[in-house]
């Protein structure tokens, strides 16, 4: 007994010690976030005057979603929101860093402003509209039902209710599926969200209909099929921090991408990961 008062003591002092490595922590993070924040004010520049004096951009991306952002044979992170990041930047003046993260890490990164962007397919939504400000759309694309070939069960959006689904946490397609009332499982990637569905661990998954369409090109022997898709197109855009710090990169991000719309760049882009234009 007296043995197992000293581990419960000691199991006492470990969560005491983590409780209060936690609270030193969460005050780090405030101070570092107050520091920025009062650096920022004192500087008297705001983030496009920051970005253009350090002479790069700091953009997020999880390059594990093909074709949108990954890794090509050679190790090297590619993609149609890579290039298209590269593009802007360059209109911008400045270099163009990516640093890869989860999908769940971009916003929390971008809030703490460790991140001036993401490129990452993001689209628009009500819900990331009141606390993000975003750039015009340089993409429209289609949220697709994808199944086995085999299933007949599944033809709506309405017969995901009871079924199971993977995708990123916090994603437009989990949201989706949990609105369909579908059980969620959490994934990092969508060739781990395939691999579930053809082991028959998952009855569908939502994702968008042009990276069906670049996996299946890839991949024609997978035992998989769209259903059904979205009637109306999704729009890809860049989020941003709210609030007039942000305001000029805002505008210059969206006179870099009218530009890159208007001379074609974009689409040539987009044919080449997708196989179609989705800047229109």
């Amino acid at each position: 007994m007296a043995q197992n008062m000293l581990s419960h003591k000691n199991a006492n002092r470990k969560g005491l010690r983590s409780a209060s490595a936690l609270a030193v922590a969460a005050m780090t993070l405030a101070l570092l976030s107050g520091c920025s924040k009062k650096d920022d004010a004192q500087s008297g520049k705001d983030q496009l005057a920051r970005i253009k004096e350090k002479g790069e951009i700091i953009i997020a991306t999880e390059g594990t979603w093909a074709p949108w952002t990954y890794h090509d044979e050679a190790n090297n992170l590619v993609g149609f929101d890579v290039d298209v990041a590269k593009k802007i930047a360059e209109k911008l003046g400045v270099k163009a860093t990516f640093v890869e993260t989860e999908w769940d890490g971009i916003f929390a990164g971008i809030d703490a402003k460790r991140y001036d962007m993401t490129a990452n397919g993001v689209e628009i939504t009500p819900e990331r509209s009141e606390k993000y400000d975003f750039s015009v759309p340089y993409g429209y694309i289609h949220t697709a039902l994808i199944t086995l070939q085999e299933r007949n069960d599944i033809t709506a959006f309405e017969d995901l209710k009871g079924k199971t689904t993977a995708n990123s946490l916090a994603s437009t397609y989990a949201d989706m599926a949990e609105k369909y009332g579908a059980k969620v499982n959490t994934i990092d990637s969508f060739e781990e969200t395939i691999m579930l569905l053809t082991q028959k661990r998952i009855d569908a998954t939502l994702n968008a209909d042009v990276s069906f369409y670049d996996y299946k090109n890839v991949h024609p022997e997978s035992p998989i099929k769209i259903t059904a898709t979205t009637a109306e197109a999704s729009h890809v855009a860049i989020p941003l921090r709210k609030g007039s710090d942000s305001e000029s990169l805002r505008k210059a991000i969206d006179t870099a991408i009218e530009e890159l719309r208007q001379d074609g760049t974009i689409a040539r882009i987009s044919q080449q990961y997708f196989g179609s234009d989705i800047s229109k």
